[in-house]
């Protein structure tokens, strides 16, 4: 099985005959280190530090077919190398466009977004509730839901985003009764995140979105065609639509296990409160429990297999396509297990 590849350090890929090497600087004996790329074993690159490359290795990676994608220092996605796509098909491409040029379909789309993410919200709360050091989480859980009975009435995409954004503000505030005070959110900040939990929610969603991006390669969907977020330039809009099923379901619970099993330490941040990132340990730390997550399986309650979270993502688009294509109606992914 190929798995995703995570560079956290500054170095340079270089190519020699059929092998892909990163290079870089022993930062205590000052020496270059080499290592061999396993390109046959690699799903697609994630980049977070300074990161220098060759024609000769895009050439090599572009005929693997393996994307990489850029981060900044703050963790935040900058783009992305993405190989000639070779999955194409003008039927989908079409399809897809009208169901934006709908508004009608582009609605039931944008609001289906919306109501998967939201269940899936409510799935992590009703977990948590369970717990008897955990404060009461029912009133959160009655405002999400009252906000969900608000969905159908919404009218234009911006109402829709509306109700959105007040279900996640809502969960990020019970947030706050589910993690110790030091990981407290308080609110929600982005660039720069203010505090340790900003810090981990924005640098999971730009790995998920990247994700999501390769999946979406892999398929015959369109990442610039987008039903809840608008589809402006230089940004693959249809990740961050998809997204809104998987955050809860994968970076939510990535971050609520690293920090209530006490996985992070102070080491693992960097910078003060109001301008704060993770750490080389830290991204470490955090890409490895999202990868692990990645390839957790669950036995699929249709297709009655085990399938890992990346697959998940990969059958959520394919359902997507088969709506736009008028084969299936599209039902967004709620947890059952």
């Amino acid at each position: 099985m190929k798995e995703n590849y995570y560079i956290t350090s500054d170095g340079t890929l270089v190519r020699h005959e059929n092998t892909v090497y990163f290079e870089n600087k022993d930062s205590e004996t000052g020496e270059i280190k080499k290592r061999a790329i396993p390109i046959n074993k690699i799903y697609s690159i994630y980049a977070y530090g300074r990161l220098s490359l060759s024609s000769g290795v895009i050439d090599f990676l572009a005929k693997n077919h393996i994307p990489i994608h850029y981060f900044n220092y703050y963790g935040f996605y900058e783009g992305s190398f993405y190989p000639r796509e070779t999955l194409i098909s003008g039927d989908v491409t079409v399809q897809q466009a009208a169901h934006y040029l709908d508004f009608e379909k582009r609605s039931y789309l944008a609001k289906s977004f919306v109501e998967g993410g939201s269940k899936n919200i409510l799935r992590n709360l009703k977990y948590y509730s369970k717990d008897e050091k955990i404060p009461i989480l029912e009133p959160y859980i009655e405002t999400i839901h009252k906000e969900l009975k608000r969905l159908p009435e919404a009218k234009t995409i911006p109402e829709i985003m509306n109700v959105e954004g007040r279900i996640r503000n809502t969960y990020y505030s019970a947030f706050d009764e589910i993690v110790s005070d030091d990981y407290h959110i308080v609110k929600r900040t982005r660039m720069p995140p203010e505090n340790k939990m900003n810090t981990l929610i924005s640098f999971g969603n730009s790995v998920l979105y990247s994700t999501i991006l390769t999946e979406i390669y892999n398929t015959q969907a369109n990442p610039t065609i987008s039903f809840l977020h608008e589809p402006f330039a230089r940004r693959f809009s249809f990740c961050l639509d998809v997204s809104e099923i998987f955050k809860p379901i994968i970076v939510d619970r990535v971050i609520l296990k690293l920090v209530n099993k006490n996985m992070l330490d102070n080491n693992c941040f960097s910078g003060n409160l109001g301008d704060m990132l993770l750490s080389e340990k830290g991204k470490k730390i955090f890409l490895e429990a999202y990868n692990e997550k990645l390839d957790t399986t669950i036995q699929h309650r249709n297709l009655n297999r085990k399938v890992s979270y990346k697959t998940l993502i990969r059958l959520e688009i394919y359902k997507l396509i088969k709506h736009f294509l008028d084969e299936k109606e599209y039902q967004p992914l709620v947890m059952w297990w």
